[in-house]
């Protein structure tokens, strides 16, 4: 038999909330344990796991906790890495568990505790980084016992403005790196121009740069992103010489749903665009704003785009003390279709159509009224960002320029002539 303790970070301090038990993955399940329910202050780690003292089964356990780790050619390397079955999410989840995203931490409780310490990586660590992808970014999470959902090579590091540091033991990162030449060509460019576009339609995202080690070659750039689920305030704890933020909650919104990852694209039905509205509805501590923001989103990523809009690709965010649920910042977004390669379906349908060619403003009018977000206000957001995409998206490519990126424009141009082709 098996056992993980779960624990959350609440204003800056671990609590104890329950338990993974079970004799492997496909049976484990997850308990919030009594000290957690008796006390009044206590909330769910997850819209998917009310707090009750009832035992969730494995499949719901399995749906939240394997939410937490990497994906596809990553959860490969790191299950190479610790020679386990990549099946075995448990035993993941095992190594994986110190640093997540949001503020859960999972250990074993028969695990020697690893101090608390931030290692500085060389240059030539920072390189090859860069330069091996996927298999370097999973020998790093694996070390450094940090868990990041996605696909794509990434791993959590602390930046204080000029140097890069591995975490590791409890100290949380600050950032998101992400290599570019594992991915498709010239794509940290195009995620770096995506989200500087959406900030200017009044998207809120992430503060994102791109990690320039020479040329802006894609073997010798990364792409990092500020974690906004990490907060420093005045009275964070010192780890060594330097300053710790405290960890914010979030779960995505599969998770929120208690849909398994391998179902985080839409099919024929799934409704995902309505499940995700009425979450933001019965949950958010501001609806209307939220769905306003969602809707704003979605709209920006017909336009950009970006057919991998899947419903973990937008989250949830918690307050310091779990009271308060928001709508978290827009992140990893891309323009697919300028690759010939990508899918020309999104991830989420619009008015009943996946095929991004095929959808119009009538098919938002129709999904308007399919999520219940009032039409007039919807329509009144889906005439302000497409009136205002083009001069944003050329205001972002010459900014971008400005920076030395070269061929960013080339990848505005791309966006821009697929989108007059739909």
């Amino acid at each position: 038999m098996r056992k993980l303790c779960v624990y959350i970070e609440i204003n800056g301090n671990n609590v104890y909330v329950g338990d993974i038990i079970g004799n492997n993955s496909e049976d484990a399940c997850f308990t919030y344990s009594e000290s957690y329910l008796e006390n009044h202050d206590s909330r769910a780690i997850s819209i998917g796991l009310p707090l009750t003292d009832r035992t969730f089964d494995s499949f719901l356990t399995r749906n939240y906790f394997e939410g937490l780790l990497p994906e596809g050619f990553t959860r490969r390397c790191v299950a190479e890495w610790m020679r386990i079955d990549e099946n075995d999410y448990l035993s993941i989840l095992d190594g994986l568990g110190r640093e997540c995203l949001g503020a859960l931490k999972i250990v074993n409780d028969d695990d020697v505790q690893l101090q608390a310490e931030y290692k500085e990586l060389t240059s030539k660590e920072v390189r090859e980084l860069a330069k091996e992808g996927a298999t370097a970014s999973a020998e790093l999470v694996t070390k450094s016992h940090i868990s990041l959902t996605g696909a794509s090579g990434k791993v959590g590091l602390y930046y204080d403005g000029r140097k890069w540091y591995l975490p590791i033991g409890d100290a949380p990162s600050t950032h998101i790196v992400k290599q570019s030449h594992v991915r498709l060509k010239k794509i940290v460019f195009n995620e770096q121009l995506c989200l500087l576009t959406a900030s200017k339609l009044g998207i809120e995202t992430p503060e994102s740069f791109i990690v320039n080690l020479d040329n802006f070659e894609d073997e010798n750039i990364l792409f990092a992103t500020s974690r906004y689920d990490r907060k420093f305030k005045s009275d964070n704890r010192v780890i060594g010489a330097i300053e710790a933020p405290y960890r914010l909650h979030q779960e995505d919104f599969a998770q929120a749903l208690g849909i398994p990852s391998k179902d985080k694209y839409e099919k024929k039905g799934g409704n995902y665009m309505r499940k995700a509205f009425e979450v933001l509805r019965y949950y958010s501590a501001d609806p209307i704003s939220d769905q306003a923001k969602l809707w704003r989103q979605c709209i920006f990523n017909y336009l950009i785009g970006n057919t991998d809009n899947h419903i973990k690709n937008i989250s949830l965010l918690y307050s310091e003390d779990l009271k308060r649920i928001r709508l978290a910042p827009a992140y990893d977004i891309i323009s697919t279709i300028i690759y010939d390669a990508s899918s020309r379906d999104m991830s989420m349908s619009i008015g009943g159509e996946y095929e991004i060619d095929k959808i119009n403003k009538e098919l938002f009018m129709d999904e308007a009224h399919n999520i219940a977000f009032g039409k007039r206000a919807a329509m009144e957001i889906y005439d302000e960002v497409q009136e205002n995409f083009k001069s944003a998206l050329i205001e972002s490519t010459d900014e971008l320029s400005a920076q030395g990126l070269t061929g960013v424009d080339e990848i505005c141009e791309a966006i821009l002539q697929r989108n007059y082709l739909r």
